[in-house]
């Protein structure tokens, strides 16, 4: 049994090493040897034809695997269940939303007895509880069935619970092959050490380019750039943006996703959340506030990412924009603090004896 984490930033090379894995892709020098029966889950929709619904996409998506009808009707019931699509069977696929259509991507790929299966951060397209769901049964392949697996993601904390070894992409070479652990510690190191806040020139972005983040910055409570905070400060990130039509912009709105050392989402600011942003921007204006008035955190480092929509439209997403450091300070006005490993937060409370 294998599982292998497959992890780098943005344009490091992974999705395109999965496609090559997978024949999507030919390569332009080497070869790729393969053992096995190899099933992807790339892109939502990969292998789907939108016309047929999801009974018939099922046996199609079989047949592309190589398996007979009999084994696909063999494991068609459990397809279903694990998809929790039997409703929707009948229907369409160009009809399912993105997060039933990798629903029923995942359990066709995961149920067909493959040998190999490549599985990409379409999984982050799903709600939590079905992502548990598909990493369980991850693990029940390689582990039970003996299967090897290629999981690419961002999520340190999934990489390091699902796969005993890993490989970090750098600009689309080898950097390191290792243990899962030494793996992820050395990426994180890289991220820290390279935590980009000039953003104008990342090439490793998402979105239609109706603006774009150029600067990312913090400032504290005194107007001073800075890159580090102490717990129960007051920190400002200013997020320079070019519009580059130069018009007034409807239904501009921003987000900032806040993760911990090892990937982990915990903090989400957005003004979808807030309803403080005003319905229609000045086509002159050029950087966005955002304000946190007391940092609930404890020590240590966190990165952020940036991503902003316009009329429902990803305009521009940058993920990893930057990072920033907390140190300890006197959240609670009593020069302590909880000890380590006693939780992420700090929350103002009291304690009443009656």
């Amino acid at each position: 049994m294998k599982e292998e984490g497959i992890i780098g930033r943005n344009g490091a090379g992974k999705s395109t090493l999965l496609k090559i894995l997978s024949r999507i892709t030919e390569p332009t020098t080497g070869r790729v040897r393969l053992r096995g029966r190899v099933a992807s889950l790339l892109e939502v929709g990969t292998g789907f034809h939108p016309e047929l619904t999801g009974r018939e996409n099922i046996f199609l998506n079989g047949a592309i695997l190589g398996m007979s009808r009999i084994e696909i009707t063999r494991k068609f019931d459990e397809i279903v269940e694990f998809a929790e699509s039997a409703k929707f069977l009948d229907t369409p696929v160009k009809r399912y939303s993105s997060g039933m259509y990798v629903r029923l991507a995942f359990a066709v790929a995961a149920h067909l007895e493959p040998e190999i299966l490549v599985v990409d951060e379409v999984l982050a397209v799903g709600d939590a509880a079905f992502r548990r769901k598909c990493i369980g049964k991850m693990n029940t392949i390689s582990k039970q069935e003996g299967k090897t697996i290629l999981f690419v993601s961002h999520h340190i904390e999934t990489l390091q619970n699902l796969c005993n070894a890993g490989i970090y992409l750098r600009q689309g070479t080898l950097a390191k092959k290792s243990s899962i652990e030494d793996v992820c510690k050395q990426y994180l190191a890289d991220m820290l050490e390279t935590g980009i806040k000039r953003l104008k020139d990342r090439t490793d972005r998402r979105g239609s380019g109706l603006i774009r983040f150029s600067e990312a910055s913090f400032k504290n409570s005194r107007d001073e750039l800075v890159s580090s905070f102490f717990s129960g400060d007051e920190a400002v990130l200013c997020l320079k943006y070019e519009n580059f039509e130069q018009k007034d912009l409807k239904s501009f709105h921003c987000s900032i996703g806040i993760d911990d050392e090892t990937g982990r989402r915990i903090i989400f600011l957005s003004t979808d959340l807030t309803n403080d942003f005003p319905e229609k921007t000045d086509a002159f204006s050029n950087e966005i506030q955002v304000r946190i008035n007391k940092i609930p955190l404890m020590p240590g480092k966190y990165r952020f990412t940036v991503f902003a929509t316009i009329n429902g439209e990803i305009a521009d997403w940058v993920q990893n924009a930057g990072y920033f450091n907390v140190e300890p300070g006197d959240f609670y006005n009593t020069g302590r603090l909880s000890p380590p490993g006693q939780g992420i937060f700090l929350v103002e409370h009291s304690f009443l004896v009656i």
